[in-house]
C-alpha cells in the first residue's frame, strides 16, 4: 500500500509526523520511519488543517464569473444566465467544471455539492481532477409542468452510468427550486431519491417573492412545502434559507435536513440574509458554500467563512456571535458529516483529507490564533498543499495541467462573448 509522510507540520500547536496509508490516516505521531514512503517536508512552518467541503455550487459557472452582474435574482436568471446557459455544449461544461475545480483545489477545497447541466461533465472534471463530488441530476419543469426533455432522457443516463463511479463521486437528485418544478415533478424527484438511495439537493426560501408566492399558492411556507411533498430527509441539503419562518427551523431540525449557507451570493443578489444564530439555537445542521460564479464571484471558502462569521455578528447586533471556531467546523467537519464523508478532522483512520497551510504567509503572522486567521485574513495563497482520499492534488501551489485548463476555458468564454 501506498504510503505518504507529512513530516515537520504544525498540528494544533505542535510539531508532529502524519503517516498516511493508502485514503486514510494511518498514524500521527513525532518521528514516523519514513523509510519507502513519500515524504513531504513541512520543516515546521506548514500547518496541517482540514480541507474544505462546498455543498452548494454550481460549479461550471465559472464560464459566466462577470457575465452578468448587479442586478436582482430573477432579472439575472431570466434575462441572462438561462440564456447564456442554452449555449453551452457538453465539452464547455467539463471545461468550465475543470476551472472551477482548479479554484476549488487552490484555496482548499476538496468536496463540492453540484447542481447544474449536463452532470456527467462535471463528475467527469471531478473523477479526473482527484475531488470528492456530489453532482445533482437536475429536474427543472417547462410551461407544462413536464421536466424538460433533455434533461429526463440525460437523467435517465446519468442514473445507470452513476453505478460505475468511484466513491468519491456521487449522485444527487437536484430539483432545481419550487418556482422551476412542478409538485408532479418533484414528487417523482423525492420517489427517485428514495429508490436509488440518493440524496436530494434543492435551493429553498431564497428569496421573499419565492416564499409569498409558494404561500399564495400552496398556503405554506417553502419549507412547509417540501416536507408535504416528502422532500425533507436527512439527505436533504437546502440551498439559502435566508426566509425561514421559527415554524420552517423546527421543520428542518426535526427532519435532520441541511442548510447551506451561503453569504456572499445572498448579498450581491440581495436576496436576504441568513440567520445562523437562529438555525443553530433550532438544532439545525448548517454547512458553508459559495454558490456558482456568476452570483459570487468566486469559489472562495476562506473568503465564505469571513462573510459567515462577519453576516452572524451583524444580524444579531453580537460580536460574539458567528465565532471563528464554530464557522470553520461549518466549513470543515459539517460539511462533509453531511455529505456522509468519513473525514472533516485530522485523525486517525479517517479519510485523508488535509491542507497545509503557508505560516510565513503573511495573512498568516501573527500566528496567535491559526483557526481566526484562517476564517478572519487567510485568502488561497495561503494554501501550500492540497491532498483527497491520500491523493496530492496540490503541492507547493502547483497543479498539473493548469495552464491547458485555463486556456481552453477561456476559448470557450471567448466564444460566448463573440455570439
Amino acid at each position: 500500500m501506498k504510503r505518504l509522510i507529512l513530516k515537520n507540520v504544525v498540528s494544533k500547536g505542535s510539531l508532529t509526523d502524519i503517516a498516511i496509508a493508502g485514503k486514510r490516516f494511518e498514524k500521527i505521531a513525532p518521528g514516523l520511519d519514513t523509510a519507502g514512503a513519500e515524504v513531504i517536508d513541512g520543516q515546521g512552518r506548514l500547518a496541517v488543517l482540514p480541507p474544505f467541503y462546498n455543498t452548494h455550487v454550481h460549479a461550471a459557472m465559472t464560464l459566466l464569473r462577470g457575465y452578468a452582474d448587479d442586478m436582482e435574482l430573477f432579472t439575472w436568471l431570466n434575462d441572462y444566465i438561462w440564456p447564456a446557459e442554452a449555449k453551452l455544449t457538453e465539452e464547455d461544461i467539463y471545461d468550465g467544471s475543470r476551472l472551477a475545480i482548479l479554484e476549488m483545489i487552490r484555496s482548499g477545497t476538496v468536496f463540492f455539492a453540484d447542481m447544474y447541466w449536463h452532470p456527467r461533465q462535471t463528475q467527469r472534471a471531478a473523477c479526473e481532477m482527484g475531488v470528492r463530488a456530489s453532482v445533482g441530476m437536475l429536474f427543472i419543469c417547462g410551461s407544462d409542468g413536464e421536466p424538460l426533455e433533455k434533461l429526463r432522457l440525460d437523467n435517465a443516463e446519468i442514473l445507470k452510468d452513476a453505478r460505475s463511479w468511484p466513491e468519491e463521486t456521487t449522485l444527487a437528485c437536484a430539483p432545481h427550486a419550487i418556482y422551476t418544478v412542478s409538485e408532479k415533478v418533484l414528487r417523482q424527484a423525492a420517489e427517485t431519491a428514495a429508490e436509488h438511495d440518493l440524496d436530494i439537493h434543492i435551493h429553498v426560501s431564497e428569496t421573499a417573492r419565492e416564499v409569498e408566492e409558494c404561500r399564495a399558492r400552496h398556503g405554506c411556507t417553502p419549507v412547509a412545502y417540501l416536507e408535504k411533498l416528502g422532500l425533507l430527509t436527512p439527505r436533504t441539503l437546502l440551498a439559502h434559507c435566508t426566509h425561514l419562518t421559527p415554524g420552517d427551523i423546527e421543520l428542518i431540525a426535526a427532519k435532520k435536513s441541511v442548510i447551506a449557507h451561503m453569504p456572499v451570493s445572498n448579498m450581491k443578489l440581495c436576496s436576504g440574509s441568513f440567520d445562523l444564530r437562529a438555525a443553530l439555537a433550532g438544532n439545525c445542521r448548517v454547512t458553508i458554500g459559495t454558490d456558482g460564479c456568476s452570483s459570487n464571484n468566486n469559489l472562495s471558502m476562506p473568503e465564505e467563512m469571513k462573510f459567515a462569521a462577519l453576516l452572524a455578528k451583524q444580524v444579531t447586533g453580537d460580536p460574539e456571535a458567528g465565532k471563528d471556531s464554530l464557522i470553520f467546523d461549518l466549513a470543515t467537519r459539517c460539511g462533509a458529516e453531511a455529505f456522509g464523508i468519513d473525514a472533516g478532522v485530522i485523525a486517525e483512520g479517517k479519510l485523508a483529507d488535509a491542507i497545509l497551510v503557508d505560516l510565513d504567509n503573511p495573512l498568516m503572522v501573527g500566528d496567535y490564533n491559526i483557526t481566526a486567521n484562517m476564517v478572519y485574513s487567510a485568502d488561497s495563497s495561503v494554501i501550500d498543499t492540497v491532498i483527497c482520499a491520500g491523493r496530492v492534488l496540490m503541492r507547493r501551489r502547483e497543479i498539473p495541467g493548469e495552464a491547458e485548463i485555463i486556456d481552453r476555458a477561456r476559448r470557450v468564454c471567448r466564444r460566448l462573448a463573440g455570439e
